[in-house]
């Protein structure tokens, strides 16, 4: 991964960016801050109360639905047409204080010319919570689920709803993920891309050693030195 990148490399491929696209969960925090394993319990208890099967059978439909619809909210919608509200806010009502402020994070963000926003498969207001705990008040604007109609990353009206809303030029646009299936839009759209961590699709993790293909242009273990070394960058070209 790019742990360390070029100065000049990241110039070279960044100059032109003026809106940063943040994924939320697993990426703008670290994994082992364990949040997201406390939504996936929450979500298997969900699906065991509303379709009355088995803890086994629960978690297996939760991860079935998030690997073929993109979350297990849209399967839940497509397959027993529940309604989101109250799942959502059902599954992230968790405990947030497993979260750590990062002002690093928060610093090199803010140092980032242009736009930042946060293009999130959960809710808004879930999203604001985990910002609110991480200290990144640096953000413009969130788009969670509900202000892309329920249409989930990776599917392609997910993105076309978020950059009418926000009315960026995706081909002057940077987006961070930490699942690499929803870095295939963007990069068909012009977008820069930078894979977080070791990648997953959906529930299954992945090898250290997966290759993700093309569309993924950069890969980081950790987010806030690669912004903090993008910022930089950027900013030694302005000057």
């Amino acid at each position: 991964m790019n742990a360390t990148p070029r100065a000049p490399d990241l110039a070279r491929d960044f100059a032109h960016v003026d809106c940063w696209v943040f994924d939320l969960d697993n990426t703008l925090y670290p994994p082992e801050m364990a949040l997201f394993s406390q939504i996936e319990t929450r979500m298997t208890a969900y699906v065991q109360r509303l379709l009355d099967v088995d803890a086994a059978e629960a978690n297996r439909l939760r991860a079935h639905y998030w690997r073929e619809h993109g979350t297990t909210l849209a399967g839940l919608m497509a397959h027993h047409g529940i309604e989101p509200e109250a799942y959502l806010a059902d599954v992230h009502d968790i405990d947030f204080s497993g979260l750590r402020p990062d002002p690093d994070l928060a610093a090199a963000i803010a140092a980032l010319p242009g736009r930042k926003i946060v293009h999130t498969n959960a809710d808004a207001a879930y999203a604001g919570k985990v910002l609110a705990h991480r200290g990144l008040g640096v953000i413009d604007a969130i788009y969670g689920i509900g202000e892309v109609d329920y249409h989930p990353k990776p599917d392609p009206r997910a993105f076309a709803a978020v950059i009418a809303a926000d009315g960026f030029d995706p081909a002057r646009a940077a987006m961070f993920e930490d699942d690499p299936r929803n870095l295939q839009v963007p990069f068909s759209l012009g977008m820069r891309t930078i894979l977080v961590g070791r990648g997953r699709h959906g529930p299954d993790e992945l090898a250290l050693d997966h290759s993700h293909g093309a569309h993924v242009l950069w890969r980081t273990a950790e987010l806030t030195g690669f912004v903090a070394a993008l910022a930089a960058a950027l900013a030694g070209v302005a000057d």
